[in-house]
């Protein structure tokens, strides 16, 4: 389950909600595709994931079918999202903006940052 370890979940998570008050036409603005990189603070958990994730008009989801991504993403950047893989979840907040983003992450067992770039 590589690919779905706690970090990646947590990353992924991070990147694919946001604020349900997003208008569609402002929160279009973060649409396309985003590449994600996790990291951890605990050794524990792995570092260095790396996700791509789809935003279509302010909502979050996931390029993988091995995980449920949701979330959105509110006109100004603010975005907060959902990752699932089985029983295993995480939760990510941050900001985009036009070309990058930022933000933490945690799951039941881990926390981190994540970071983000427009692809």
């Amino acid at each position: 389950m590589g690919l779905f370890s706690k970090s990646t979940l947590a990353a992924r998570a991070l990147i694919f909600a946001a604020p349900a008050s997003a208008t569609p036409t402002a929160a279009a603005t973060f649409d396309g595709a985003w590449n994600v990189q996790s990291a951890s603070s605990s050794a524990a958990c792995p570092s260095g994931t790396s996700v791509s994730i789809g935003i279509n008009n302010g909502q979050v989801a996931s390029t993988s079918a091995m995980v449920t991504a949701s979330g959105r993403v509110a006109e100004a950047g603010s975005i907060n999202v959902t990752l699932a893989s089985g029983m295993k979840r995480a939760v990510g907040y941050g900001h985009l903006s036009a070309t990058s983003g930022s933000g933490t992450w945690r799951a039941a067992l881990c926390s981190g940052t994540w970071t983000a770039q427009r692809i």
